[in-house]
């Protein structure tokens, strides 16, 4: 393990993200903070400092316990961060709300027929 990883490298690691490429560019566009301020890509992680990170389809508040630069495996990559509870409640109840509640038009694949426009149009009264 390192002392000085880089951001990016430590989201891919701690596998917020699929590639590095995907987690440069979260960070380029503000999605990943740390304290509620914009970094860049190339800033250095230290323990103890707590990101706020979208990653597109969760927002992860997590603490930084741990540093790696290597990407390992699930259970390994957990043990680099604790999520606060605040975050956990709100992914779970985000998950539900996705489970229970179904969008119109998360079925349909590319450009909408008739018969689809009608039914995203129903759905929408």
């Amino acid at each position: 393990m390192k002392d000085n990883v880089r951001i990016d490298k430590w989201l891919w690691a701690a596998r917020f993200f699929k590639t590095r490429q995907l987690a440069i560019d979260a960070v380029d566009n503000g999605r990943v903070k740390i304290g509620g301020d914009r970094i860049k890509p190339s800033r250095i992680i230290k323990l103890g400092e707590r990101l706020d990170i979208d990653n597109g389809s969760d927002e992860w508040e997590v603490l930084v316990v741990g540093i790696s630069d290597q990407r390992q495996s699930a259970p390994i990559a957990r043990t680099l961060y604790e999520e606060s509870e605040a975050s956990i409640a709100r992914r779970e109840k985000e998950r539900d709300r996705r489970k229970f509640f179904h969008e119109p038009g998360t079925d349909i694949k590319g450009r909408p027929t008739k018969r689809d426009r009608r039914l995203i149009d129903r759905a929408g009264e």
